[in-house]
């Protein structure tokens, strides 16, 4: 059954940029003005969190677009207080829109007496009164399991696919789409199978956190144009040392495509000295004006396939037809041609 009330978007600090910028979207495809609930989500001089709502929101159907990202704790507080704020409002149901999931690597105990943080993020996510979670790219699928409340994970492999696409047309059989590790295999062949290319995997040992010991290739690169795919670049070491093991192996050239560019510490400085000739990213988190200003980094909108998710869960229709790559060619209104 259509809903009766119009979607309302609000949001926290974390992504301001990317929150107007799916409100715009939306209001192209209802072809109605749509704007952010106008709020106040501000800290006393003590750094707590305060949040007003200045509009009326009772019975509404709300969107609050939030990622978890650097600052994490501040920004999660943030979207657990404008959720609170507006159950407490009346609002009739609450979508919490998270473009990067925080704490989603901590979803499993990888050792003794540690926590499933990203489980006790889901609980505080319940108990604060979301009803419904929007997300992009989890870390790790089986956090969906984690919530007894509707989880949609959308995925960034089919812009992806399309981008890669638009930007290698002409070269496409010299394509091949790399794995960082073991782990991100299933990730990289869905790109892989959607463009038709072939797969390799970088293998790497690790003899503590953060250092990388060994690095093998698993796979013919000589010649190729290698695509490393994953979800998450934190300091970009993995990142930049698998580009220099593949041209070591005769790739021709290396391009990176990440989700969530996280991009802490030294990484912007390491992408921009590194061999690959670019690392492309979304915009899940707010780029800093260091990842902007980099010549080999590379952004790409997320707002057109959240401005849809966010419609079609409004309509009560399937988000899953966004999983699809010809579904995004007319929501990206020709950035993409095919």
């Amino acid at each position: 059954m259509p809903a009766l009330t119009e979607p309302k978007l609000i949001a926290g600090n974390a992504n301001q940029t990317l929150a107007k910028a799916i409100a715009r979207r939306m209001a192209v495809h209802r072809g109605m003005a749509v704007s952010l609930v106008d709020a106040r989500v501000e800290r006393f001089n003590d750094q707590e969190i305060f949040v007003e709502v200045y509009e009326n929101v009772r019975g509404e159907d709300m969107f609050v677009i939030q990622p978890t990202s650097n600052p994490a704790n501040d920004n999660l507080m943030e979207l657990l207080i404008i959720t609170d704020a507006l159950r407490r409002s009346s609002a009739d149901r609450i979508t919490a829109v998270i473009p990067y999931f925080g704490y989603a690597r901590q979803d499993r105990r990888a050792k003794a007496r540690t926590p499933i943080s990203a489980k006790l993020v889901a609980n505080l996510l319940v108990e604060a009164g979301v009803d419904r979670i929007l997300t992009l790219d989890l870390h790790a699928a089986q956090i969906q399991g984690f919530f007894d409340i509707p989880v949609d994970n959308l995925y960034s492999a089919p812009v992806f696919a399309l981008d890669i696409e638009h930007h290698f047309r002409g070269r496409m059989q010299d394509v091949m789409i790399v794995s960082p590790d073991v782990g991100g295999v299933a990730r990289a062949r869905e790109i892989a199978k959607r463009i038709g290319a072939p797969l390799a995997i970088v293998d790497k040992r690790r003899e503590k956190a953060g250092e990388i010991a060994e690095m093998t290739v698993i796979g013919d690169v000589s010649g190729k144009t290698c695509i490393i795919v994953d979800d998450i670049c934190d300091t970009a070491g993995t990142l930049c040392k698998a580009a220099e093991v593949l041209v070591e192996n005769g790739a021709t050239e290396v391009h990176s495509y990440i989700t969530h560019g996280v991009l802490s510490g030294p990484a912007v400085e390491r992408v921009s000295r590194s061999v690959m000739k670019s690392l492309v990213i979304t915009d899940s988190i707010e780029p800093t004006d260091a990842v902007r200003n980099c010549a080999n980094i590379r952004i790409v909108p997320t707002a057109p396939m959240f401005a849809q998710a966010i419609l079609n869960t409004w309509n009560g229709t399937s988000v899953s037809s966004l999983f699809e790559t010809d579904t995004l060619v007319p929501i990206y209104e020709g950035l993409y041609s095919r």
